[in-house]
């Protein structure tokens, strides 16, 4: 066996060619293995993904339907005139939670001005409205509150409900990338060696019935999947993230209740309208003057009495609670995959023997295996006796996906707070931290932007495990001037204190 280049040089069956052709083998083998694995994973968080993706869209689409089939009776031409109105805000919040750069907060306070301005000219068919007096009475609105306080507590309930349904359906696509994109990675020239001599050089010593020691194989798979192990601890923040996400949806910022419901709370919403309509007319009259009279008459659909609201929601809340069960079993199930996966391959696919075994393949003969077991990761593989590792070059594809994990953990710790941000780099290290718990109800979900059609996104560092949230970005908003200032007072004082 002198001329074997990788398995020990005793007498042996193999020839140079056929110890290379094992080395293919081998290596192709347990890059099949890792797939399969990963597959196992990804199927598990697509799923999941499926099944809620299905149910919030149900939720949305019976909103909508109950809302077109029951206010043409209840509004006449308020609704046959204005269908845009309600068919734009549904396409908008189908469109934020696709993924799409909408600012939820303008859409809905879009809508609610849109609404208005149309119920405003129904309510007064005998003036002449411009929409510059329309302007005026748009502005005097938050401080009539029309509507009632229907608008503010949709948009508070729906915002939240909205950001944290969003994040958790792309907490599980992005899990599912990240383990398609890892199980991919191919194995170095120095673990395909160690591979080949774990799971085949006992063919080339006509031992091809004794299995691997166990102690031995896993010394082999961790050196081969050190840079992998490193993704476990971001990994489970991400698991533990959804399952904490999971726990809003189905509880604080209950999707069913909120999404199934929007239908009547806009309903409400109007019939407050109706209600007042004597009062806040008056008093946009007061703030804005009295319009022109109108030369066209009114007609009798002008003069009609809108309906009472007469809607009701069919709720899922236990199909909801099922889904969040079975979720959460699943996500806690797998916390630890990263760090078991070592230990599963070499169970149930390398097929490696018991610790106790002392009749075993050790990597040079038949007996038991002495070294000990090396830890997880990178850093421990720097004495690994059977795979040299460089602790120095970390696998690059792998920190991305390391950087991915952070990245959506930030982004549903935000969303469990009702915060809506989004995390594109770490350019930006000028961001704040998040509010916490206290997040008042007027404040969560707000984003800085201009219009939806222009707003660029917010970008921000990657913080800690604590999410910077929205409340950080005014300290972005210091003057330079006033930065400088500070900076030249801190040297001068430090030259006093000296």
């Amino acid at each position: 066996g002198e001329h074997l280049r990788i398995c020990p040089q005793g007498y042996t069956c193999c020839t140079s060619e056929m110890e290379e052709n094992f080395a293919n083998k081998s290596r192709s083998e347990f890059e099949a293995m890792m797939k399969e694995a990963g597959r196992s994973v990804q199927m598990t968080l697509t799923a999941q993904h499926r099944s809620f993706d299905s149910y919030f869209q149900d939720l949305l689409n019976k909103s909508e339907k109950a809302l077109y089939d029951a206010f043409p009776s209840l509004y006449g031409e308020l609704y046959t005139q204005n269908v845009k109105v309600f068919k734009d805000l549904y396409s908008e919040l189908r469109r934020y939670y696709r993924g799409s750069n909408i600012n939820l907060e303008e859409a809905l306070n879009e809508f609610w001005t849109r609404l208005l301005e149309r119920l405003f000219k129904l309510m007064n068919p005998q003036y002449h409205i411009t929409d510059e007096y329309l302007d005026c009475m748009v502005k005097h609105a938050e401080q009539h509150k029309p509507f009632g306080e229907v608008p503010r507590d949709l948009k508070v309930k729906a915002t939240r409900a909205f950001i944290a349904a969003r994040s958790y359906a792309q907490g599980f696509l992005v899990g599912s990338d990240v383990v398609k994109k890892v199980s991919q990675v191919s194995l170095s020239h120095e673990c395909t060696r160690a591979i080949m001599k774990l799971m085949y050089c006992p063919h080339c010593r006509g031992m091809s019935s004794v299995k691997p020691c166990n102690n031995y194989c896993l010394n082999v798979v961790k050196g081969c999947l050190a840079n992998q192990a490193d993704l476990s601890t971001e990994w489970k923040y991400l698991m533990d993230s959804l399952v904490v996400v999971a726990d809003r949806i189905d509880g604080p910022y209950n999707v069913d209740t909120v999404i199934g419901t929007i239908h009547m709370r806009i309903s409400e919403a109007i019939s407050n309208l109706q209600e007042n309509k004597d009062s806040i007319t008056a008093k946009v009259f007061q703030g804005c003057g009295n319009p022109k009279i109108s030369t066209k008459g009114s007609s009798s659909e002008d003069k009609r009495r809108w309906g009472k609201v007469a809607l009701e929601a069919k709720s899922s809340a236990q199909a909801l609670e099922m889904l969040v069960l079975d979720a959460k079993g699943n996500l806690t199930a797998l916390k630890t995959y990263w760090i078991t996966l070592p230990g599963s391959l070499c169970s149930k696919k390398v097929m490696a023997s018991s610790v106790a075994d002392d009749k075993c393949w050790n990597g040079m003969t038949k007996g038991s295996y002495l070294p000990e077991v090396m830890g997880d990761g990178l850093a421990n593989q720097i004495n690994n006796p059977e795979v040299e590792v460089d602790i120095t070059k970390p696998d690059m594809t792998i920190r991305q996906q390391i950087m991915q994990l952070k990245i959506m953990t930030n982004r549903l710790g935000n969303a469990n707070i009702g915060n809506d941000v989004d995390f594109q780099d770490a350019s930006d290290d000028m961001s704040g931290s998040g509010s916490g718990d206290s997040c008042p109800d007027d404040v969560c979900g707000k984003r800085l932007s201009k219009s939806p059609s222009t707003r660029q996104p917010e970008t921000h560092a990657i913080p800690k495990q604590s999410g910077h949230g929205i409340n950080g970005a005014s300290s972005r908003s210091l003057p330079s001037a006033f930065l400088l200032f500070l900076s030249v007072a801190f040297i001068a004082a430090q030259h006093l204190w000296r």
